[in-house]
């Protein structure tokens, strides 16, 4: 089945007393049409069962809560691949979309759905760090521990940010999503500094192992509907799954991809083969008994990460770059979420210093007619 919103999975609403009076959390909790709970400061919503076997029933429960930590931080990448200096900017904790692979599984250990409304703080702390260093340019995501945009129709962040990036000159805004959440999007100013990006996958994979997340047609529908807006886009083939038929199926995808959302709109699109950490297989195969995609062969990676072995991931790389380089803009940077220096060279021909480094490559990406 698929979801274009999956917020409306949500049916049970909880709020931090002491965030009960923000008028930001009295907007959520007037457009989300839900009754509201109200709880004790650093207290829990008490779901039934125990982690990570409540995690399907957590999904139904968000809480709206003061985030106490720094809400902007570097992406936590690993000195043993090529990383791209991104930044997170981080809204909440876990999504209401499930898909197999997710590794929020294993990092989070708590059932329910958390979303931070002090939002003026997180403001004033991008504030800061965007004022003392004008001359780097930040490339900054939402989409780390939770989707960007899965719940933006009960939380209208998105015109928040939005209006916040227009005029930002040392900053670009990425939303990512596997939602069609875009409503929000489609009348407001954003000067050109907000990238509005999809995940996508084979359609199989899509299918089966990505739960309650919109189709591949309704989310290239969308994108061509922000592309109309004049939003730049980006696309993340990630984790490419090695599945029967995988050649067609991620051929078949990006060939659609391109007939409907004019290349040179895209900013840039990213490939990352199937990885993830031990505890991960454990917790997926058995909450998803029927997938069969851990199960395949693999290998422990520098970061202690299983990954399909280098001349597999060469291969599916060399597939998928050659099918986008048939459509793709020269404009458009495509590149590898972390891999190694070896993998950037069999499949590209260089390794990234000798274009100045995959950050390099990105920013030059993100300016260009930014």
């Amino acid at each position: 089945m698929s979801y274009s919103d999956p917020s409306l999975y949500i049916k049970n609403l909880y709020v931090e007393k002491q965030c009960r009076d923000l008028p930001y959390t009295r907007e959520i909790i007037q457009r989300s049409g839900l009754s509201v709970v109200e709880i004790e400061d650093n207290t829990v919503p008490l779901i039934e069962g125990v982690y990570p076997h409540n995690l399907t029933r957590g999904k139904r429960h968000l809480l709206l809560c003061r985030n106490k930590g720094k809400f902007f931080k570097p992406c936590p990448g690993t000195r043993e691949y090529q990383c791209c200096d991104y930044h997170v900017l981080n809204i909440g904790m876990n999504c209401p979309m499930d898909c197999v692979y997710c590794i929020l599984q294993a990092y989070l250990n708590n059932p329910w759905l958390s979303f931070f409304v002090n939002i003026d703080e997180m403001f004033v702390e991008l504030d800061n760090e965007l004022q003392n260093h004008p001359d780097k340019l930040y490339r900054i995501g939402t989409g780390e521990f939770t989707d960007s945009l899965a719940l933006d129709r009960l939380t209208g962040l998105s015109r928040h940010l939005v209006d916040y990036f227009k005029n930002k000159k040392n900053a670009v805004l990425e939303l990512k999503t596997k939602s069609v959440e875009i409503d929000n999007l489609m009348d407001i100013e954003h000067g050109g500094r907000t990238i509005i990006a999809w995940s996508l996958n084979s359609t199989k994979i899509m299918k089966e192992e990505e739960i309650r997340t919109a189709s591949l047609d309704q989310r290239l529908a969308s994108a061509k509907r922000c592309a109309e807006k004049g939003y730049r886009l980006a696309f993340h083939f990630d984790p490419i799954i090695y599945h029967d038929g995988w050649q067609e199926g991620y051929r078949a995808t990006i060939k659609k991809l391109f007939k409907v959302v004019p290349a040179e709109q895209i900013v840039w699109i990213s490939l990352g083969a199937l990885r993830f950490i031990p505890q991960l297989k454990t917790i997926a195969s058995g909450r998803f008994s029927g997938s069969r995609f851990f199960y395949q062969e693999f290998i422990e990676g520098l970061d202690g990460k299983s990954r399909y072995f280098l001349d597999q991931r060469v291969e599916m790389y060399k597939f998928l770059v050659g099918e986008l380089h048939k459509y793709a803009s020269q404009r458009t940077c495509i590149y590898f979420c972390m891999e190694s220096d070896l993998i950037w060279q069999e499949v590209f021909g260089y390794r990234p210093e000798e274009k100045g480094g995959v950050a390099a490559m990105l920013d030059h990406a993100a300016c260009f007619n930014g």
